[in-house]
């Protein structure tokens, strides 16, 4: 445990974005599992709904840098592609 006043805060606001991080994370691969099923089912209206809410989710966790830019426009594109595929 540090002794030194602004260690211990940092611990503590470290602690708290961990959290925070977590749960956004979490939501995150949630929502890419939801489109992903949707993409699944035959239902392609469904299936677009849930693929802008996992871009919308996947774009904010790039915005707070829990995951890679590049990251997040490779799993977007690849769940467009897939919903491209099941328009087509």
């Amino acid at each position: 445990m540090p002794n030194i006043k602004s260690a211990i805060k940092r611990v503590k606001t470290n602690d708290s974005k961990r959290v925070q991080n977590a749960t956004v994370k979490s939501t995150m691969r949630t929502t890419i599992k939801n489109a992903e099923a949707a993409l699944a089912g035959d239902n392609a209206a469904t299936a677009k709904e849930a693929l802008l809410i996992a871009a919308k989710k996947l774009d904010k966790a790039a915005s707070k840098g829990l995951i890679h830019k590049n990251a997040a426009a490779r799993k977007k594109s690849r769940l467009t592609k897939r919903l491209n595929a099941l328009n087509a």
